[in-house]
């Protein structure tokens, strides 16, 4: 994947190398990353009514290992930015940035306690997307998807979401979070399809693709569908406790969006899946 003309966003706050803490007890913490790191639900649905929030983190300023990950993530998001402010304007909206919060182990949100095992998350109570730079590693050692696009696919599908909230889309998940053709599903496979609109209209203007960052990107999206998850951790899938959609389905949308570069044609409230 080709950086060099990709911008490091300034809508950025470093939480690392503070203590992280929980306010749940130990069974809570277990009960938590259980369900948001194996079958898929949506992390800020369980933390938001956790009992207090965790430690505010700041950075040390010291160089650390993961700094390149930090500045590989700031370019990501800097260049949705660029991609996104004029297609939102082409539909009236103006794009207002999301911040990229990274943070050690876990951290407070308007949404609840964030942790690190519940990988990358994006919390629409204060627009930020959060993510502890660790699961790079995990996405390539555990769910088998390595490579910066791997990763820029995830970061891309989390400001995906933010494109919701700015829309409207995601209070739309209220009332309907588990099943297969759920509103949770929909709304999960659109932030992949403007992953890959990201994709499409970042490599047209930056050059960004690279001989096999597709394929890169679909492993990722292959990776967190919520059938393969299920699978690897109970050894069967259960659609009616799907949140995310299949693997199948979270690379046809994300590839939809990458062949297209059409918002248009990410509407997945339309119809079957």
């Amino acid at each position: 994947m080709r950086l060099d003309d990709l911008r490091p966003t300034r809508n950025v706050e470093d939480r690392r190398g503070g203590g992280g803490g929980f306010a749940l007890g130990g069974v809570g913490i277990f009960v938590v990353l259980i369900a948001s790191y194996f079958f898929g639900i949506d992390p800020t649905q369980i933390l938001g009514q956790a009992g207090g929030p965790g430690v505010q983190q700041t950075a040390s300023g010291e160089p650390r290992s993961d700094d390149a990950a930090y500045e590989f993530s700031r370019k990501i998001v800097g260049s949705a930015e660029d991609v996104w402010q004029p297609l939102l304007h082409a539909k009236g909206v103006e794009l207002t940035p999301a911040t990229l919060t990274v943070y050690d182990g876990a951290t407070a949100t308007s949404c609840g306690t964030g942790t690190a095992m519940a990988g990358p998350f994006y919390c629409p109570e204060d627009t930020h997307i959060y993510l502890d730079l660790s699961f790079y590693n995990e996405l390539g050692e555990r769910f088998g998807a390595p490579g910066d696009f791997a990763k820029a696919y995830v970061v891309a599908h989390e400001y995906g979401h933010h494109i919701q909230t700015l829309l409207g889309t995601m209070q739309r998940r209220e009332g309907d979070t588990h099943g297969a053709e759920s509103n949770s599903v929909r709304i999960e496979l659109q932030a992949d399809c403007y992953a890959g609109i990201w994709a499409n209209r970042a490599n047209a203007r930056f050059k960004i693709l690279q001989a096999g960052d597709v394929e890169g990107g679909l492993q990722a999206a292959s990776a967190v569908g919520d059938d393969t998850i299920e699978k690897r951790a109970q050894g069967y899938a259960v659609p009616d406790s799907f949140t995310h959609g299949t693997s199948e389905q979270r690379m046809r949308w994300f590839k939809r969006g990458l062949d297209s570069g059409d918002m248009d044609s990410c509407d997945t409230f339309a119809g079957s899946l």
